[in-house]
């Protein structure tokens, strides 16, 4: 049985790995600070709006963190969008744009306030600030594979700009991909200082953690990662493999949960209730797994067991 949901589990990291290398190729992030134009500190109470003017009918809309820094993820960066950034007591600013894909596009927005000129040197400023600049050579460097180039580029952008989040992240993803894991954990520490809800910052500092054998602080980080049904069916086969049944038949029922078609779940939380003498249950969740997956790999066992629980 143990050996079925280790194929079961290998499969799954297959098509997670698949399904992520498709996913990644439309996705577009933007990440800055809504500013005032004229002392450039941030504006805490402004917000941004998005609406896509093409294609979906898309809408996000946000406040600014206490830094007043904003981060925007949107799962189809093809289509164009029209952002209106605002904060009460200033004149919005709107823009059109299409984002740049398959990296963090770096924009700080500077707001007038309400009967005051537009000051035009702040976005001058913006634009040649060294920082984004190095940033954007970084992230120039890791696209075309150069990781060791992009490190350094994104290190000096993050020592002259210490609060750009994106700098940080971008460093701690590329420290990863070179095994230079503890640059990868200060950098994500960094990030998580300013964001302490960014995804990605974990998953880096889990994956460094493990691979430097930090076991504690690799739970921690674990703890962190934001549950889905695959991940959840992983943390399930760990504890079926050291023979906490019980655990797992929790951890699985989340995952159906989440995703009632997870057909390799519903197998497994089966076999879990066979194991555990819960024949009602056993013979709903077998049922389910093959509804799911008629002819599936697992079928002839979940088939017999179905006949044996009668």
């Amino acid at each position: 049985m143990r050996r079925s949901l280790a194929l079961s589990l290998s499969l799954v990291l297959s098509l997670l790995v698949t399904a992520n290398v498709f996913a990644m190729g439309a996705e577009a992030r933007m990440t800055g600070k809504i500013l005032d134009s004229v002392t450039k500190k941030p504006i805490l109470d402004a917000g941004l709006k998005l609406e896509a003017i093409e294609g979906k009918n898309v809408k996000q809309e946000q406040k600014v963190k206490k830094d007043g820094s904003y981060t925007v993820f949107l799962l189809d960066g093809t289509l164009r969008y029209k952002f209106t950034f605002s904060a009460p007591g200033y004149a919005p600013y709107e823009e059109t744009m299409k984002l740049k894909l398959g990296e963090t596009n770096i924009r700080d927005i500077f707001l007038d306030k309400q009967g005051t000129a537009p000051a035009p040197a702040a976005a001058a400023e913006a634009k040649g600030d060294p920082s984004v600049e190095a940033y954007n050579a970084g992230a120039a460097l890791a696209n075309s594979g150069d990781m060791a180039g992009a490190v350094a580029k994104f290190e000096e952008a993050v020592a002259g700009k210490p609060d750009l989040t994106a700098g940080w992240m971008a460093l701690a993803k590329s420290a990863v991909r070179i095994k230079d894991y503890p640059k990868a954990i200060n950098a994500a520490k960094k990030a998580l200082e300013i964001d302490d809800e960014d995804s990605d910052m974990w998953t880096v500092l889990y994956q460094s953690y493990v691979a430097t054998g930090d076991k504690a602080n690799a739970a921690i980080a674990e703890k962190k990662l934001p549950a889905n049904a695959s991940a959840l069916f992983n943390q399930a086969a760990r504890l079926i493999n050291e023979g906490k049944d019980g655990d797992a038949e929790g951890v699985l029922k989340q995952a159906v949960g989440i995703d009632e078609k997870f057909a390799a779940a519903w197998y497994e939380l089966g076999m879990v209730y066979v194991r555990t003498g819960k024949s009602a249950d056993a013979r709903e969740a077998l049922g389910k797994y093959l509804a799911l997956e008629p002819n599936g790999k697992d079928a002839p066992t979940a088939k017999e067991m179905l006949n044996y629980l009668k």
